[in-house]
């Protein structure tokens, strides 16, 4: 294996796995809120969070390229913080990483919320738990496999993803050259050998991804209260 290649495989880990960590932040409470609201703004902020399944990732990298270039509303102001563009660099590959995977992580979040029910919080909340304890002590452990599917999922989604880091990152080298990006560059040079290295890596990742799921969600889900 190549040089190139084996940069490109740790930049794309290290990609996943911030991915992974800022979306589980994010889409704890999103989710949470997402399961238990009432409110009419959900009607447009699930379908909201779901776009990227449809939408075609070139089109979701062009609109990013455009707010993450220096003319763009949040790029420019990046520019000016920092002097460095966020289009073609790793952080905007991230902040690009993080939208495009977004559902990944909030939809099995939300599906495990749902199952939670209201049964064990209002006996939480009997015994003087505040409403963030219960959710620590109660809620997040009897969704431990939402948490783990969503982990699992994104970090197969993000590590595979082509069309939207292409746009954003382009093939820059130790910056911005993810696995993806690797193949197709072998592929475009007729490096059949080394396209099908990194082609057949990827192929056993995403079946033992498969099979993490399949496996995690064999039990029965909790009945909701």
């Amino acid at each position: 294996m190549s040089d190139g290649d084996l940069s490109a495989i740790l930049l794309t880990l290290k990609l996943a796995g911030a991915t992974s960590v800022i979306l589980l932040l994010l889409s704890t409470p999103l989710a949470w809120w997402l399961a238990h609201t009432r409110s009419r703004l959900r009607w447009i902020v699930e379908p909201a969070v779901a776009l990227p399944l449809v939408l075609p990732p070139t089109v979701l990298g062009f609109y990013l390229l455009i707010l993450l270039g220096r003319a763009g509303g949040l790029g420019s102001a990046w520019v000016a913080l920092t002097g460095d563009s966020l289009a073609f660099s790793f952080a905007g590959l991230l902040i690009a990483s993080i939208v495009y995977s977004l559902p990944f992580a909030v939809q099995p979040l939300q599906t495990a919320f749902q199952a939670v029910g209201n049964k064990h919080m209002e006996a939480a909340a009997t015994l003087g738990a505040s409403p963030f304890d219960a959710f620590l002590t109660v809620a997040s452990p009897i969704a431990l496999r939402g948490y783990l599917t969503a982990i699992v999922l994104t970090f197969a989604h993000t590590i595979g993803e082509f069309g939207v880091v292409l746009m954003v990152g382009g093939n820059i080298p130790e910056r911005t050259r993810v696995i993806s990006i690797a193949i197709f560059e072998h592929v475009e040079t007729l490096q059949y050998d080394e396209a099908h290295r990194l082609s057949v890596g990827l192929l056993v990742f995403s079946f033992l991804v498969l099979l993490a799921v399949t496996l995690l969600n064999r039990r029965s889900p909790v009945r909701a209260g």
